[in-house]
């Protein structure tokens, strides 16, 4: 056994396997895979095998999408069939609303090039006349879809992986890590049977590997307790049921009819497929338990739980009333197996946090659809340093090590399971382990009517409605029931005045002797002055985006620096090992860096009346000229005090109007909320949610980090050459200027559906060309209809060229307009008063 490698894999389902035939393929020769019992034998071998496209995400699509056309070519390459029966994957809906979901959908599909097509009632029973359709509405069909053995796949990748000369290790577990600096050590220990269970043997050997990656699938809890780290992927128990042979089916087939496709009825939360003249009911049901919250036992192997048909009999009537034939087929075989998951449903692919050269490839709930992409997409991390695509959305520091428990990784793993074939509105939010984060000023909004959203934990006011209200009877794929209020909100920012809880913000400080010269190289734009404000980006190696600062300079070496509430871990990490690789030019440059985000609360003031309500509270010799464009000018900060509260107050709103951003001790919230609000009732001052917030900053053409700005394109391809110093050397710049533009990001205007609005999710057309897709969506105020910021290909992006936006399997018009369409001057955010 080898004793030193390049990169060590440690798991042996088809997720590890994946990766390490990837990594092989992509030009590492010496890669080793340890399994601590036999290949498939965690929970591949007990997967149905689906490779069901459906989801939301524009990453995991791109993921599903690779893995299904790769695993085509495996047996060309290996000579081992992987089993796959290319049938189709039929998702039927009962309802307008499910429709309306897979439209979604289907526009998100075609921005990642996935093949679809739609099907009638009619269609389906004319193909299919088991199909029970008279209750349906229709139906999206992948006829490049279908179904696999997993054992097979994970066979055809090991066999392709050993050709590429990756070392398969079977029956050794991996026991500890360290890393010493230079790489890790990885303690080894050779496994054997003894009365059908795996012990652990006296042999053992340490490792040395430049990279490891852990896929190590329902064990994910005793790889973070050896690494230091938290990582919520815990299984939950999936059931599936075998059933005899249907005469009807065997019927049909020997009658030389094509196999059934995958059968989803997602309203019945169910999926059912022929096996062998019989199905295979596979559930997706309420009340499904979480399992090895805290380890898996040594005693479980390739085992699985007692079936609970009690807990599933509502989706066995579904199936008996969808395909009747089936009704009197007895129960062959049953299956109740743990299945990895996450809170989000996502897997959890990427750097591990505060850890270098471990790579996480951890939480898989469709781990058989997911494997080979993720094994092709994580291998050019590791080796290119970036993937083609955004990761972001996948990365494991979305979930922060700071808040993250092993109760919440339950709880909303198993909410996240038996959601599988719920609606997934766009402005869905799940309630399970909520309210977690709580901003001080929660209670006063609440009974204000805030209908609150989750990011990173917190709560925070997505919109505010009257007493009664029901947010989740609001969602809707077209404008639902809070549009109104959302509106309202809006409005009141472009006519009046409003107040925005943003304290979710991550915030940083930065200081140290070293502290200008390491921000001067990390970001891309000039540095400000002192008591000035600038807006920045730190890139990747590739020279695309990967954080946006909002950064204040209190001091020649004292920053503090905003970015995005979702990415707080993620954006400290990524610092924390900036500083670590910075080399500075003298000695004595030392940095430091701290996380102030549950420190500083921030209310954001906006709106042509917003200087009005703070010149009533402002503590100040001259309280009439305190907020003047010549003491406090359009992008600068000020520490003023506002009432008996201290806050650092920034000049610049995110909504495009005159503003403030009010950063104030987090113990001194409540005071200021109250202060804030009777101050702002003599000036008609409304609270206001993201969603108001999301719409406004669109029609100022503000990218956000996560939609427009992400790993996937340049700040020149998110058009902001302005924001970019090319004068002076920073990290990623001989990237980004190779790199060129392939892609640009314009702003739309949008006459689609009277009753629905984009969004951000939908493909651009230029006649029957696909030539982009929107990233942000929703509704003008200030034009009355539908917005969008998005990709189009360069030649395109020009102001004023007629595109079309896909929506509800409609083409609806749509214009580029220029940047900022609303105040394109910037003259009402730099009003004087």
């Amino acid at each position: 056994m080898k004793t030193q490698v390049k990169a060590l894999v440690v798991g042996g389902g088809a997720v590890g396997t994946s990766i390490a035939y990837h990594l092989a393929r992509a030009g590492w020769d010496d890669v080793m895979l340890l399994e601590r019992d036999e290949l498939t034998s965690g929970s591949t071998w007990h997967a149905a095998g689906l490779l069901p496209y459906f989801n939301m995400s524009y990453a995991t699509t791109h993921i599903h999408d690779y893995s299904i056309r790769f695993y085509k070519t495996l047996e060309e390459e290996t000579g081992l069939n992987a089993g796959f029966a290319v049938v189709g994957n039929l998702r039927m809906a009962q309802t307008q609303e499910r429709m309306d979901e897979y439209m979604l959908y289907a526009s998100t599909a075609e921005t990642c090039g996935v093949p679809y097509q739609w099907m009638t009632p009619d269609e389906i029973k004319a193909k299919w006349p088991l199909i029970r359709t008279q209750d349906l509405k229709g139906a999206l069909y992948h006829h490049t879809d279908g179904y696999i053995n997993p054992a097979d796949v994970t066979m055809a990748m090991a066999k392709g992986a050993r050709q590429r000369g990756v070392m398969i290790e079977r029956k050794w577990q991996a026991d500890a890590f360290h890393w010493t600096g230079t790489h890790w050590e990885v303690t080894a220990t050779k496994m054997t049977e003894k009365g059908g269970n795996l012990v652990p043997t006296d042999e053992q050997v340490v490792i040395t590997a430049e990279h490891v990656v852990t896929a190590s699938g329902n064990h994910a809890q005793r790889t973070a307790q050896m690494l230091g780290i938290k990582i919520p992927a815990i299984p939950v128990e999936h059931q599936f049921i075998v059933m005899d042979q249907d005469p009807e089916l065997v019927k049909f087939r020997g009658e030389g009819n094509v196999e059934h496709p995958v059968i989803r009825d997602a309203d019945a939360q169910s999926y059912v497929r022929e096996e062998r003249g019989g199905w295979i009911l596979g559930v997706y049901e309420k009340h499904a338990p979480a399992r090895f919250e805290y380890g898996v036992p040594d005693s479980f192997r390739a085992d699985l739980f007692q079936l609970d048909l009690e807990r599933i009999e509502g989706q066995y009537m579904a199936m008996n009333h969808r395909i009747p034939s089936c009704e009197n087929c007895g129960l062959k075989d049953d299956f109740n197996g743990p299945i990895c998951y996450t809170p989000d449903g996502n897997p959890l692919v990427g750097p591990a946090p505060g850890l270098r050269n471990m790579w996480l490839a951890e939480g898989f709930s469709f781990g058989i659809t997911a494997a080979g992409g993720t094994g092709y997409y994580l291998a050019q991390m590791m080796v290119e340093g970036e993937a083609e695509i955004d990761m972001a959305s996948l990365d494991p520091k979305r979930y922060s090590q700071n808040w993250m428990t092993t109760e919440f990784a339950a709880r909303k793993n198993e909410e996240c399971y038996d959601h599988v074939y719920i609606l997934h509105h766009p402005d869905e939010e799940r309630p399970a382990c909520r309210p977690l984060r709580t901003a001080p000023a929660y209670d006063r909004q609440k009974a204000r009517g805030a209908q609150f959203g989750w990011v990173n934990g917190w709560e925070r006011p997505n919109y505010y409605a009257p007493e009664g209200f029901s947010d989740h009877a609001a969602r809707s794929f077209r404008r639902g029931g809070w549009w109104q209020y959302a509106v309202e909100e809006a409005k009141a920012i472009r006519e009046g005045v409003g107040l925005i809880d943003a304290t979710a913000f991550t915030k940083h400080k930065l200081f140290g002797p070293g502290a200008t010269e390491f921000l001067d190289h990390f970001t891309c734009n000039k540095l400000p002055r002192i008591g000035r404000i600038n807006l920045t980006y730190a890139l990747t190696s590739h020279g695309t985006t990967r954080t946006e600062y909002t950064i204040i300079r209190w001091a020649e070496n004292e920053y503090y620096l905003v970015s995005a509430g979702a990415w707080t871990e993620y954006d400290q990490d990524y610092l924390l090992k900036a500083i670590d690789d910075w080399n500075p030019t003298s000695e004595g440059q030392w940095v430091g860096i701290q996380d102030v985000t549950t420190q500083w609360g921030v209310f954001a003031i906006a709106g042509p009346k917003s200087r009005d309500v703070l010149k009533e509270v402002i503590k100040d010799a001259d309280p009439e000229t305190a907020l003047s464009n010549k003491r406090f000018p359009w992008l600068s900060a000020r520490q003023i005090e506002l009432g008996m509260c201290p806050v650092n107050a920034i000049r610049v709103a995110y909504t495009g109007e005159l503003g403030w951003e009010l950063h104030h001790p987090m113990e001194m919230q409540n005071y200021l909320f109250d202060l804030l609000e009777k101050a702002g009732d003599r000036h008609g001052m409304k609270l206001v949610g993201a969603r108001a917030q999301n719409w406004l900053r669109q029609e100022k053409s503000y990218r956000a980090f996560g939609t427009e700005l992400g790993r996937d394109a340049t700040p020149l391809e998110a058009d902001l050459p302005r924001f970019v110093d090319l004068g002076k050397d920073f990290h990623g710049k001989a990237r980004m200027q190779a790199t060129g533009v392939r892609s640009k990001c314009v702003t739309l205007l949008i006459d689609g559906p009277e009753d629905a609005d984009p969004w951000g999710r939908e493909a651009l057309y230029n006649g029957d060309t696909r030539v982009g897709r929107l990233t942000s969506g929703g509704y003008s105020v200030a034009f009355g209809k539908s917005i969008g910021m998005g990709y189009v290909t360069p030649d395109l992006a020009v102001p004023g060229t007629k595109l079309q936006v896909k929506m509800f399997d409609q083409l609806w018009p749509a214009e580029i307009v220029e940047d900022s369409p609303y105040d394109p001057t910037n003259a009402r955010i730099r009003v004087d008063g």
